[in-house]
């Protein structure tokens, strides 16, 4: 898989968050939220054979923090590595904005997802609000 940055208004990106949404409400997980750009995010996409399958953002959030968002595989590409991958690409890309503290909120009923930042060593801190459940993880320094 090729992951790319992408701006915030690109096509297949915007097609990755919309499908990534509709499964959340479709869930029951997300209840009918609208996916509005960031500038201040940055993008990046993950592209197999010439079409984005994944997706994954990570933005600012305070000093020497980050936050891990809009992190989703189609389908139909799930359970070969790309969701690692993309977590491994935001971890470096937020490591090399002087950004070591890496955090992710997600809802208690994505058991897939928790499982996925758990065993990719993020461990779970005080819970933020009922149904909700935040991640943290501390990335090595880079060697220089």
């Amino acid at each position: 898989m090729l992951i790319e940055i992408r701006p915030s208004l690109d096509p297949e990106l915007a097609a990755l968050i919309t499908a990534q949404q509709r499964e959340l409400v479709e869930s029951g997980v997300l209840a009918g939220r609208i996916f509005e750009p960031d500038d201040d995010v940055e993008y990046l996409v993950g592209v197999v054979n010439g079409r984005g399958v994944a997706c994954a953002a990570w933005q600012a959030h305070g000093p020497g923090a980050a936050e891990l968002r809009r992190m989703y595989v189609r389908p139909a590409f799930r359970g070969r590595g790309l969701a690692r991958q993309m977590i491994v690409a935001i971890e470096e890309e937020a490591l090399a904005a002087d950004r070591p503290l890496l955090r992710v909120e997600l809802e208690s009923g994505l058991a897939a997802a928790i499982a996925l930042y758990q065993s990719s060593g993020y461990r779970q801190v005080t819970p933020i609000a009922p149904g909700r459940v935040r991640f943290e993880k501390r990335l090595p320094a880079l060697v220089q």
